[in-house]
């Protein structure tokens, strides 16, 4: 673990940097050219997010046709479709293969991306995902809805948030700040975001919602990410029966922020702790998601509960708290409590027992996100609480 504070925070799934400083990273790795690490069939592709014809590798997974590149369109209508994607090419000469399902309508209409798995240890999102299609009926849909449930596949295979890479030595990168990534990116896991990204993710969405939980050793609330002063997002977000809305656009390389920069409303769902199933917040999402397709004609039924029926509450910033010492935390707070300034919300002792720190609330707000491992060493994020800010300046962190 590296010794830099800023670092070692990092590590802990959380970054406190500048827009300006991802942004920066970002360009440096999208600009820098490499050797096309796909074949030379799959490399010959339309412009960026324009359809492209379906194309078939000729393989089949456990009796999955495989692509490397979708539209929706020429697939049969009124039907699901199951499929592999084929991703980023291994060392082996072997591929990442991702999940796809398609439902595809009997009518035509809107389509809808869902997506997760973006991060490794994330469970809930994915079962999130997948109860929403399996509620689906084609046959009586007008659009399409395209799920992606394992974007992140060597990540996944270790439940671990960030993609193992050994291009150049052990490395964990964050799929999350890659997107919308490049073809001919450096690393293994830009490359697969620019293949998703090109082939399968915006040539098939007018909407799109990528789902997260809190990463390992860290809890949230049942929350969404987004800007509400996109008109397509605040009308989505508000569909959802959660506690929280986190109204801000964040920083450049995750998922969601990829859509809206092509024009494609988007926006993230986190849902609880990770390497869990929490069915109680799942089955929220999974009535909220419900409600987007509704208010977008791809399904028919009345609306289930929205935020106005559980008393959102909505804050444009996240305030983290940060451990000064190490030792073990003890939260005097919960997920979702109000608190105030001045409110004591944790304390931390040392292997003596004896109180090394006491931490309390420097805004009005409430508990977003919460420290679930008991130890923590300097540096590391306690809590965050959700609260307004006037103004409101680029320095945004959140949990994730």
């Amino acid at each position: 673990m590296p010794d830099r504070p800023e670092e070692r925070l990092d590590r802990r799934d959380f970054l406190i940097a500048s827009i300006a400083t991802v942004a920066g990273s970002a360009a440096l790795v999208g600009n820098a050219g490499s050797a096309n690490a796909q074949d030379t069939a799959a490399s010959s592709t339309t412009a960026p997010g324009a359809p492209s014809k379906t194309i078939y590798t000729g393989d089949t997974i456990q009796g999955k046709k495989v692509v490397s590149a979708l539209d929706v369109n020429d697939l049969e209508a009124g039907q699901k479709h199951f499929l592999y994607f084929q991703g980023v090419e291994m060392p082996t000469g072997q591929h990442w293969y991702v999940s796809v399902t398609v439902a595809k309508g009997a009518k035509p209409g809107k389509r809808v991306v869902l997506t997760s798995g973006v991060h490794g240890d994330e469970m809930s999102s994915i079962h999130t995902v997948q109860s929403v299609m399996n509620q689906l009926d084609p046959a009586q849909m007008s659009g399409t809805v395209m799920a992606v449930t394992d974007i992140a596949r060597p990540a996944i295979e270790g439940m671990q948030r960030r993609w193992p890479n050994l291009g150049r030595g052990v490395d964990l990168i964050d799929m999350n700040r890659e997107w919308p990534g490049n073809e001919n990116g450096l690393t293994a896991p830009n490359r697969h975001a620019g293949l998703l990204f090109n082939r399968l993710l915006r040539p098939n969405a007018d909407a799109a919602i990528d789902f997260h939980t809190g990463t390992t050793g860290f809890e949230v609330t049942a929350f969404n990410i987004g800007g509400m002063d996109v008109p397509e997002v605040k009308a989505m977000m508000e569909l959802y029966p959660v506690g929280q809305i986190y109204d801000n656009h964040v920083y450049p390389g995750v998922l969601h922020n990829a859509f809206m920069d092509v024009g494609i409303p988007s926006f993230t769902p986190e849902i609880g702790a990770a390497r869990v199933l929490d069915l109680e917040m799942i089955a929220q999402f999974v009535e909220g998601t419900m409600n987007v397709l509704k208010h977008h004609g791809i399904v028919a039924g009345p609306m289930g509960r929205t935020g106005k029926d559980v008393g959102v509450f909505v804050g444009n910033s996240a305030f983290p708290i940060l451990a000064t010492e190490g030792g073990i935390v003890e939260h005097l707070v919960k997920l979702n409590d109000k608190v105030e300034p001045g409110q004591k919300v944790a304390i931390q002792r040392n292997s003596f027992g004896e109180v090394v720190a006491e931490y309390t609330s420097a805004v009005s707000g409430e508990v977003t996100g919460q420290r679930s491992d008991a130890m923590s060493e300097p540096g590391n994020p306690l809590l965050f609480i959700l609260f307004h800010k006037t103004p409101l300046n680029g320095d945004e962190t959140y949990p994730e």
